[in-house]
């Protein structure tokens, strides 16, 4: 096993050789020809002249060895329902959801908005969308109208897929409503939009516009639709930061970059393997999501488990504070992905939950979203006995930042740090205002990325390069280099 340092040393000092290797963790069509083009920093273009395909990798290439291999396990503790996708039924329903966004006038390139729950079909569309070369944007379901249009001004989406409704803690929220409204607001209307209705709440349907997905799946049982190839630095999705200011920033992702940096990061970092389960209680709508629900795990072999519901309740709509825990047993999950604020209600329950379970196929737990207090890590490591692991990281990165790669070299988790810098960050620490680099302890810097930035990061803002500049890369005096702020 080499040393983590000399592994990090590497991907800074010979990145080309570095990430060369790690490019055969995936299936490329057309092999690149050019690891990265930096010569206009700050945009960083990876594998160039290579061709690929997100849905190719997270789907058809396992076909050949594990097409019965359960690729999407679906849980909802809001609706009872629990079910199974092979490989090979997954490639199929994504197929048909591919045929019918195809009849509904989406091209490569086009735009697909994705506004609903965490239930299969919403895997289904992003896949989908991956195969036939459209961009997604995911929209956390149930965003409020006026949030919601300005995302779809700036998307100009070709199609929007929705659903009749989300559940929340057995509370049904309507989102078809909030969809009609964001769509009156904004000044983009969509050519069409495509709707799955789980029952929950009655929909008003638009005549020329709105498609029930049920109907349209059945037109298209049997459609076979190739995956369309890429080029390495082709958009593969847009995903809006949750910040406050202004209008929103479209975080651009390219296509084989983020599948390099995602297949390395299940391998090195996560130490997910084929075969293997893992468990990201996380939301499509957050880039916790698209990395480790949708596209990560696929990538890596693995099942993913996605979960719509509390942590504290039931398959039987009955209070249970170790549903996780069930369904980590249950289905052998190897890693589980979470963030501290779930952890902090875990605490709330009864400890003897943590050891009413098998959770001897659990390897570590993963934790980010907010900082992980030093209490809260010490009692899920104390209750599970498996690794802690905090990570860093952003919407805009894609993968984590700071945290440990046990996989390459076992350490110790230091509660109340998020780890170290992950290979091909060239993470430094400076002085807000004069810029120079901290050396000594107790001094408060601003954590900054020396460019160019590792694959699978944030291409730039969708159709804002100005602003990409200008916002991330100006803000340390006299400096070019990437503020995580």
């Amino acid at each position: 096993m080499t040393s983590y340092a000399d592994f990090y040393r590497q991907s800074i000092d010979q990145p080309d050789a570095f990430w060369a290797e790690q490019a055969r963790l995936i299936e490329w069509k057309q092999p690149f020809t050019r690891v990265c083009n930096y010569d206009k920093p700050p945009f960083a273009h990876w594998f160039e002249g290579g061709t690929t395909n997100l849905c190719h990798n997270a789907v058809d290439r396992h076909l050949k060895d594990r097409a019965g291999q359960a690729a999407l396990i679906y849980v909802s503790t809001e609706t009872g329902i629990e079910k199974t996708y092979s490989f090979a039924e997954l490639h199929v329903e994504v197929q048909r959801m591919a045929a019918s966004l195809k009849a509904l006038g989406v091209q490569k390139g086009d735009r697909v908005l994705i506004y609903m729950p965490m239930i299969a079909e919403a895997a289904f569309a992003m896949l989908a969308c991956a195969r036939i070369g459209a961009i997604h944007c995911v929209v956390f379901g149930g965003f409020a109208s006026g949030s919601l249009a300005s995302r779809i001004e700036d998307a100009t989406p070709r199609v929007i897929v929705g659903a009749d409704a989300g559940s929340r803690g057995g509370k049904i929220v309507p989102y078809k409503p909030l969809l009609d409204e964001a769509i009156r607001l904004s000044s983009h209307k969509p050519e069409a939009v495509l709707l799955v209705d789980r029952g929950l709440s009655p929909m008003q349907l638009v005549a020329g516009r709105d498609q029930l997905w049920s109907d349209l799946r059945v037109r298209h049982l049997d459609d076979q639709v190739p995956c369309e190839w890429m080029k390495s630095t082709d958009i593969s999705y847009t995903i809006y930061t949750s910040g406050t200011t202004g209008k929103p920033k479209g975080v651009q992702r390219d296509t084989g970059g983020y599948a390099v940096a995602l297949a390395a990061s299940m391998k090195h970092i996560f130490d997910g393997r084929p075969g293997e389960t893992y468990f990201s209680t996380s939301d499509i709508g957050w880039v916790v999501g698209h990395s480790y629900i949708i596209y990560g795990p696929l990538i890596a072999g693995m099942a993913t488990l996605m979960y719509e519901g509390l942590p504290t309740q039931g398959l039987d709509k009955q209070p249970d504070g170790g549903i996780w825990w069930r369904l980590v047993e249950k289905y052998k999950v190897t890693a589980m992905f979470s963030a501290p604020t779930a952890v902090r209600v875990l605490k709330k329950q009864d400890p003897a939950l943590l050891k009413k379970y098998d959770l001897s196929s659990l390897r570590a737990l993963f934790l980010a979203g907010e900082p992980l207090d030093e209490p809260t890590a010490r009692w899920i490591s104390e209750g599970l006995q498996v690794p802690i692991i905090d990570n860093y990281w952003q919407t805009e990165s894609g993968w984590p930042i700071l945290t440990i790669a046990n996989a390459v070299e076992k350490k110790s988790s230091k509660f109340g740090s998020p780890g170290i810098p992950m290979y091909g960050y060239n993470v430094k620490l400076l002085h807000e205002s004069t810029g120079e680099e901290l050396t000594q302890p107790n001094e408060k810097g601003v954590v900054v990325l020396e460019g160019p930035t590792p694959p699978g990061f944030m291409q730039t803002i969708w159709k804002d390069d100005a602003r990409f500049v200008n916002t991330y890369w100006k803000s340390v005096p006299g400096k070019m280099v990437y503020s995580t702020f």
